[in-house]
């Protein structure tokens, strides 16, 4: 039996980012994204993944990372466009160009232990919602409900509620979702009713993520932590570096410290296309310029 701190199951993507009709290709999904932020925070990680032979080569710079990798055959890779129509990189267009195979619970292997299971999912149907359970059983279960919102609709990728979200919910320790998902799941506009709302329902910690800050509830205490990057070059991947690292330095630390930590790893990561790349020293000297 093999122990894990964290084990991340998700598409790893082979993406576009068309920035106002300029066109480039990165690696992406919150299966990439996110083991980076943990693995630099402690945590020892494995990430299971399917993907097409041809683009294996991907996971590479995981690998090296010291990131362990358990990649499914699967006869084609997710691939997602991202469109920018304008500078402001938080509203962007997601057109899906080729998918993946799903998950099921026979991928996960039975000498495969850990701390938590994450769901880095980037769409419904991606894990299947009796895989959220299944894992319950194995260790906490860490969910980012983009993996349950989010559906495919002629090509573009647009969130819809969660119909089974009071059965599966409870099963959830962590869930993070950022505010547009939070609206859709909850129904309202504020942040710290949502999160309410979702602790109501069964999570145990609730993650929302927004431009300018985190904020975390355990059902006693909303805290928050700000964001402040210089620039906005490394946007993508917002959301799964914060949830993660959250998660990581929750492993042996307070909500508050984690919440703060998050906040100044995902600063860093966010003036930098790509995965979080510092250390936790790195963390430390930003937590230190936060100011709330």
């Amino acid at each position: 039996m093999k122990k894990y701190d964290i084990v991340s199951i998700g598409h790893i993507t082979n993406d576009v980012r068309n920035m106002m009709g300029n066109k480039t290709p990165f690696t992406g999904g919150a299966a990439y994204f996110s083991p980076f932020a943990a693995k630099r925070t402690g945590a020892s990680v494995l990430v299971i993944t399917k993907m097409a032979a041809k683009d294996m080569p991907l996971l590479s710079e995981l690998t090296q990372a010291g990131i362990d990798v358990l990649c499914l055959d699967s006869a084609h890779t997710t691939s997602i466009e991202n469109a920018f129509s304008g500078p402001d990189m938080d509203k962007r267009t997601l057109n899906l160009i080729s998918l993946a195979d799903p998950f099921s619970a026979s991928d996960i292997p039975a000498d495969i232990a850990a701390g938590v299971f994450h769901i880095a999912g980037l769409f419904y149907g991606e894990v299947g919602e009796d895989m959220i359970p299944f894992l319950a059983e194995k260790g906490k279960t860490a969910l980012d409900v983009q993996a349950v919102l989010r559906h495919i609709d002629n090509g573009t990728i647009v969130c819809k509620d969660w119909e089974q979200k009071k059965r599966y919910i409870p099963y959830v320790h962590y869930l993070k979702a950022d505010t547009a998902e939070a609206r859709v799941i909850t129904g309202t506009d504020d942040k710290e009713k949502a999160a309410e709302m979702l602790f109501e329902w069964g999570a145990k910690e609730i993650v929302i993520t927004e431009q300018k800050e985190v904020l975390v509830f355990d059902g006693k205490t909303h805290r928050r932590a700000p964001f402040n990057p210089s620039n906005q070059d490394g946007r993508v991947g917002r959301g799964d570096t914060c949830f993660l690292s959250y998660i990581a330095r929750r492993l042996t630390h307070g909500i508050e410290d984690s919440a703060r930590y998050a906040a100044a790893l995902t600063s860093i990561k966010m003036e930098k296309p790509g995965p979080f790349c510092g250390t936790v020293e790195d963390v430390v000297e930003r937590i230190k310029t936060q100011a709330y």
